[in-house]
């Protein structure tokens, strides 16, 4: 049975909460900012709490408005990123940061009043060394329901807690994550060279050096899908680019849930070819697919959402497992990094 909220509180006033510092890298976040702050700085966390942004060379007012935020609350320090890239700001941000828990947010992220609260207790009960919740996307347009619909259901991104729900649980990765510096500190950071996929690729070293990775539903953050095709396609091409060269890096970490889209990629360009030479089985493939996950899948996933929204999903799961699969299949073996891969 869960305490009362008046029995929550007194719990809450009686006992010492670690101070916690909040990291965001942000680059060309004018949109989305000020909420994401806003949603930080009023947090129903009783303990100490420091946000540090780290911005990037951006082409819009997001240098203008963190400097603006950080004005008007002392608990708001602004650093430089040059670079612009997630990792670096990452780093940038905890180093100019000062306290033992260290949460990581995006600048397109709206965290609930209680993320911190959750994010403690659980790494208290658990002794985790990062805990992280739901990906919980949420678009506002006909275009990003869709996406969003795509992107919690296990037909768009497979069957990751952070993407999907589930039980709590030890997991390979988490979506964005609240740390124990000491953490940080013993796997030295985020890894720089990896322009994507920085966080599955962080979370591997966490596991294999003993620390636990935890799921808990408890943490759900808001997340605002890409705005149209070409950006969504952009975004899924470089993640799977990327996340060869986290297979590659650490090698045996590639399953199915990542080897699916560039096999399926691969079967309907054959299976296409082999259609165009006359072969007619060949077109069970591409057809396949079409039939199967564009439309199957889009009828039974796409049910609430409003009629132009259902209308763009089977194209938003074509782009994105094909974007994903292509990146994949491409992705250039000096992407990244030039050092001899790790077992």
């Amino acid at each position: 049975m869960n305490p009362s909220p008046h029995a929550q509180s007194a719990e809450a006033a009686h006992r010492t909460w670690p101070a916690v510092s909040v990291v965001m890298p942000v680059l060309n976040e004018e949109r989305h900012l000020a909420d994401a702050v806003r949603a930080i700085l009023n947090q129903d966390y009783p303990g100490e709490m420091e946000l540090v942004l780290a911005v990037g060379p951006s082409r819009d007012r997001t240098e203008e408005i963190a400097q603006k935020l950080a004005a008007e609350d002392p608990r708001i320090i602004v650093v430089p990123n040059p670079s612009g890239r997630t990792p670096q700001g990452l780093n940038i941000a905890i180093k100019a940061s000062q306290y033992s828990i260290v949460v990581r947010v995006d600048g397109h992220s709206l965290l609930p009043p209680d993320y911190v609260r959750a994010a403690v207790e659980t790494m208290e009960e658990t002794g985790a060394d990062n805990v992280g919740g739901l990906m919980a996307a949420e678009g506002v347009t006909p275009f990003e329901k869709a996406v969003a619909r795509a992107m919690t259901s296990k037909i768009g991104v497979g069957s990751a807690r952070f993407h999907t729900g589930g039980e709590a649980g030890e997991v390979e990765t988490v979506y964005l994550g609240t740390f124990r510096r000491s953490a940080l500190e013993r796997v030295g950071g985020y890894d720089e060279t990896f322009v994507r996929a920085q966080d599955w690729e962080m979370n591997h070293r966490i596991r294999k050096t003993g620390g636990i990775v935890w799921f808990t539903p408890r943490m759900r953050v808001t997340y605002r899908p890409r705005p149209d095709l070409k950006s969504l396609a952009k975004q899924y091409f470089h993640t799977g680019r990327w996340r060869r060269v986290v297979g590659r890096e650490h090698q045996g970490t590639l399953n199915m849930r990542y080897l699916a889209p560039p096999l399926a990629v691969l079967g309907m360009a054959a299976g296409t070819v082999l259609g165009l030479l006359g072969f007619w089985p060949g077109w069970l493939l591409p057809g396949g697919y079409v039939a199967v996950i564009m439309v199957g899948g889009s009828l039974v996933t796409g049910r609430g959402l409003p009629l132009k929204s259902w209308l763009w999903l089977p194209l938003v799961y074509a782009t994105m497992h094909i974007s994903w699969g292509v990146g994949f299949l491409t992705s250039p073996r000096g992407l990244g990094q030039n050092r001899p891969a790790k077992d």
